[in-house]
C-alpha cells in the first residue's frame, strides 16, 4: 500500500463496534480492545479525543485515543492505544489519526501528552524521551520507549510519575 491522504473525524457512537474490530485486528490479544471499551466508561474519557481515520465512504480503518492521566499532580493525556486494520497499515492511516487527535487536544487547551511505544515511530509527531523532562512510570520500561510531547511550546512539560487511568491497571 502507498501512503495517501486520509480523512479523519471524531469517533461517533456508530463507530464503537468498528473501532473495537480495528483494535482487535491490530493486536495479538483482546486486551487493548477491552481497554478501549473500559476507558469509554471511565472518568478518563474525554469527548472528542477518540479519532478515526476513514475510507472515502466514511468506514473507519484507523484509530487513535487520548485519555486523561496525570504527570505528578498535573493533568496530562495518554496516547494509547493507536491501531490500524492490518490491510491499511503503513499507508498513513495511523499517522493521520494521531496527528488529528493531537490537534484536537491542542485545540481543547490540553498541553502535555505521554506515550509508551515504539521509539522509532512516535518522534515523527514531536515526542521526546520522557526521562529528559523528569517524567517516569512506576514499572520497568526501556527509557527510549516512554515519551512525552508538549502541545504548547510556551509551557514546559510537568515532571513526576505518570498516573494512568484505572482501566490501564497500573498503580
Amino acid at each position: 500500500m502507498t501512503v495517501r491522504e486520509w480523512a479523519t473525524r471524531v469517533e461517533t457512537a456508530a463507530d464503537v463496534s468498528a473501532v473495537r474490530e480495528i483494535v482487535l485486528a491490530a493486536f495479538d490479544t483482546a486486551e487493548e480492545a477491552d481497554l478501549v471499551d473500559a476507558l469509554r466508561k471511565d472518568v478518563a474519557w474525554i469527548d472528542g479525543l477518540s479519532i478515526v481515520s476513514t475510507l472515502g465512504d466514511g468506514t473507519p480503518v484507523g484509530h487513535a485515543l487520548l485519555t486523561r492521566c496525570y504527570v505528578g499532580e498535573t493533568p496530562a493525556l495518554c496516547l494509547a492505544p493507536c491501531s490500524v486494520l492490518p490491510e491499511y497499515q503503513r499507508t498513513g492511516a495511523g499517522s493521520a489519526a494521531i496527528r488529528a487527535v493531537l490537534a484536537a487536544a491542542a485545540e481543547s487547551g490540553e498541553h502535555a501528552v505521554v506515550v509508551l511505544g515504539h521509539p522509532e515511530y512516535y518522534p515523527r509527531f514531536g515526542f521526546e524521551r520522557a526521562s529528559e523532562f523528569g517524567i517516569s512510570v512506576s514499572f520497568e520500561v526501556p527509557d527510549e520507549a516512554l515519551m512525552a510531547l508538549t502541545l504548547t511550546a510556551d509551557r514546559p512539560l510537568p515532571s513526576g510519575k505518570i498516573r494512568y487511568a484505572a482501566p490501564f491497571g497500573i498503580d
